[in-house]
Order: structure tokens, then sequence, then C-alpha cells
């Protein structure tokens, strides 16, 4: 299926890995130009590197910022001025428990979280409605809507997105701009990854037989029963990204593997 994104000018926050890093590589394959972004210049330039290392044409680009950070947010608008299509993918996690935590705690994660992706879609959007045309996708979670017990603060940051997400999409009415929200499941990240072979070495057991114990235990009511693979949450993004879903707009799009019932 022709998307439509060629040529178009996209940034991707958090993207030298993971998910964002699927998606920028998504959209350098269907020949957008892509700024994707993180706190290191090492690790933009690597991953600038293994994007045109497989796709040699890629109209690939990085700027290197903080965007949990005011400043951060000033350096990404003053070399980018003007985009199509927005991804707010930067997000972090962290198990703290609930009577355990600080409010630095709950300030991290709603900075890196939550401040990151308002402070660009309230520059980059107003932009998108002057032109009649855009796209404003937020990466939040399944925990958006199923609150993990061992970091509610997580979840209260995810669930936030969905707010800010339907809000702005009002803003929308009659144009060509939406805004949506995508909520992954477990996904098969660089840090899962880690975790599933550092456990698996503890266990003297294979990465599939740790696979199949976390989701019989932890996630059984998942469908898929495996971790989603980086490139099945991107494959969403793009299609909510292009001229077909237009009539997608203020959604909260699950790619969770079926693990929410009755939300």
């Amino acid at each position: 299926m022709e998307l439509f994104l060629k040529n178009k000018r996209v940034f991707v926050s958090g993207s030298t890995a993971g998910i964002g890093y699927a998606i920028a590589k998504g959209f350098a394959k269907e020949g957008a130009t892509v700024y994707l972004n993180g706190r290191s210049a090492a690790k933009v330039e690597e991953a600038i590197a293994n994007i045109i290392s497989e796709l040699p044409n890629a109209q690939i680009n990085g700027i290197v910022a903080d965007l949990a950070t005011v400043e951060g947010f000033e350096k990404v608008s003053q070399e980018l001025s003007e985009i199509n299509i927005l991804i707010n993918n930067l997000g972090i996690y962290e198990p703290v428990p609930f009577f355990d935590s600080k409010d630095e705690d709950w300030l991290k994660l709603f900075d890196v979280n939550v401040m990151s992706g308002i402070r660009l879609t309230r520059f980059y959007m107003p932009k998108m409605l002057e032109k009649n045309w855009g796209r404003v996708v937020f990466i939040s979670s399944e925990s958006a809507l199923q609150i993990p017990s061992e970091m509610i603060h997580y979840g209260m940051s995810k669930t936030a997105q969905l707010s800010i997400s339907n809000g702005l999409a009002q803003l929308t009415k009659g144009t060509g701009v939406t805004v949506n929200s995508v909520l992954p499941g477990p996904t098969f990240s660089e840090g899962v990854e880690k975790f599933i072979g550092d456990l698996a070495a503890q266990q003297n057991a294979t990465k599939k037989e740790i696979e199949r114990q976390f989701f019989s235990e932890t996630r059984p009511l998942s469908l898929l029963q495996r971790f989603i693979t980086p490139e099945e949450v991107a494959a969403t993004v793009l299609f909510v990204s292009s001229e077909w879903a237009a009539a997608t707009n203020g959604a909260a799009i699950r790619v969770e593997g079926g693990i929410l019932k009755g939300l």
C-alpha cells in the first residue's frame, strides 16, 4: 500500500533505539525526510549510520537534544522550524513503589513523558493547521489504561498523553490535521532484551523459555503471548501518519497484543 509519505518532514523524539528507531527507519524507507533525536551525539550518529547502511538513499538527519528540558526543546525548534509529522515517542519508565515514591520521581516522568510532547506540539501544530495538513502521534502505552501497580507514576504519565492528544484533536475540526495516540504493549526493546537475557543466564534457560514464562505468569491476558516487535508498532504509526488515516482522529489505537480486556 502506498502511504504517500515521500518527502514529508518527520521528527521522531527519542529515536536512537527501540520503538522510536523503528519508526524513524520506517519513515525513511517510505521516502520521508526524517529527523531523529537523542541526548547522546554518539548514539544519534550510530542510529543514522545504521539506517543508511540498510537504506543508502535515506534522507535522515539527527538533532542532539534532551527534550525533557526547555533548553532541549529550544534547540530542536531553532534547528527545525517546520515539519509535517510529529511523533512524540520520548519516554522512560522505572518501577518505584507508590509509598516510597518522591515528588522528584513523579516530576521526572512527567517532564520526560508528557512535557516533551506538549512543548513540541505547541510549537509545530499551529503551522500544520495553517497549512491544513499534519499528523501528531503520541506513543502512549497499554499502561495508560491498565495502570501498573509497581509504577503508578508511569501509568499516570501515559494516561495524560491520551487526554492531551484527544483534547488537541478537538482543535483540528474541519482541517487536514489529526492527533492520535498509539498504545503499545510489552515490546522487545533493548532494555527488555537485556532483562530477558539476564534472567535466562540466571535460570540456565533459553530466552524463549523466559519469554513464555513472562507471558504465562506476568501477562497471562495477552492474546499474542510474545513480545511485540518495535517494527510492528512502527507499522501502525506509519499508517496513522499516512493519507489513508485522515478519518482517524482523537483515537487511542492499541498495539498491545490483546492484553486490555473490557477497557
